[in-house]
């Protein structure tokens, strides 16, 4: 709730999860160890993702029943409603009027800076380092509302990969709601402090069969960042093979190499050495590619059938079709995709 700028909730008893975590057992134990109850929401596309032996129950709108059930289950002002990545619309009336404010949402980067989706893909091709575990008060429009507390750090060098990145924000994420969740306890106001709206950037969502395909004229730095923001847990940027009929053609586990001869421009994509267990691709500047692992459609790698001066390419329809359509998620997955133009 919210009095003279500062959020407040009167006697914690309960958390409404709104969405899906694949750390709720985690959390689950932080709120009993504060002597709170727990219930998570979810849809029915999300639950298919939540971890065995979660409890939960499914609603793929915020209607009358969704209502029905928060209002004989829960003294709202004494509930805390966290948000995290849920398929649902919260108009200014639903905020208002039924959560009373009580809602907020959990987010994985800076606001307003990296509002949106594509979390941390985004981030490894424009390489921002910082960490930034932030709760903010669920606003009428995508990632708006005031931040209610937000702790930044630096992302170890090991992290090159989504899952890295997630893996070392999951351990950061847990120690950060426990802290909240203290605060409320002990706290009566937690002062609200507005974003700035003079600065900060939309990032669409992305779906890595439609938006990963490879185009080689990138320079070295760009297109090595561009492949390792669809590595794991995704199925990788993908591409194609000018010699041998293997289809599309997903890259894992590349490097950037300076080690070899220089390049031209017209060379990029051509496997220049075969070492057994990665290969040598050239790219359109100073750098080479080592890639361990060219997987085929029915994610076998088939690096041993690779030959050197094969080439690898993407069709300039795919490049384009990858930046022509929106992608959007529902509440029971996803949507048919927009064309943009």
């Amino acid at each position: 709730m919210i009095k003279n700028n500062k959020f407040y909730i009167k006697n914690l008893k309960q958390v409404v999860f709104l969405g899906e975590s694949q750390r709720f057992k985690e959390l689950i134990n932080i709120n009993n160890s504060f002597g709170l109850k727990t219930t998570i929401v979810t849809s029915s596309h999300q639950s298919k993702l939540l971890p065995k032996k979660i409890k939960f129950r499914i609603f793929d709108n915020l209607n009358d029943d969704f209502k029905k059930f928060v209002k004989k289950n829960f003294v709202i002002e004494n509930t805390l409603f966290c948000s995290l990545g849920p398929r649902y619309v919260f108009t200014k009336d639903i905020l208002k009027f039924f959560f009373l404010y009580n809602l907020v949402d959990f987010h994985g980067t800076r606001l307003p800076l990296d509002a949106g989706g594509g979390g941390f893909s985004w981030k490894i091709m424009r390489e921002d380092r910082i960490d930034c575990q932030m709760v903010h008060l669920v606003g009428e429009k995508l990632d708006t509302g005031p931040i209610i507390l937000n702790e930044i750090s630096i992302f170890p060098s090991y992290c090159k990969i989504p899952q890295d990145f997630e893996d070392y924000r999951l351990k950061k994420f847990i120690k950060f709601y426990s802290k909240f969740i203290e605060m409320l306890k002990n706290n009566p106001e937690l002062e609200l402090k507005p974003q700035q709206d003079y600065i900060g950037r939309y990032n669409p969502r992305l779906r890595t069969l439609l938006n990963g395909y490879i185009d080689w004229n990138l320079n070295s730095y760009d297109l090595i960042n561009f492949i390792n923001a669809f590595d794991e847990p995704y199925a990788g940027a993908s591409t194609f093979l000018n010699s041998g009929n293997f289809g599309r053609l997903f890259l894992k586990k590349v490097h950037l190499h300076g080690g070899d001869s220089s390049n031209h421009p017209f060379m990029s994509g051509i496997i220049s050495r075969h070492d057994k267990d990665w290969i040598v691709v050239s790219t359109v500047s100073k750098h080479m590619l080592l890639i361990e692992k060219v997987l085929n459609e029915n994610s076998v790698n088939i690096l041993d059938k690779l030959k050197v001066g094969n080439r690898f390419f993407t069709p300039s329809e795919k490049l384009e079709k990858s930046k022509s359509f929106e992608i959007d998620y529902s509440s029971k997955g996803l949507k048919k995709q927009k064309k943009q133009i």
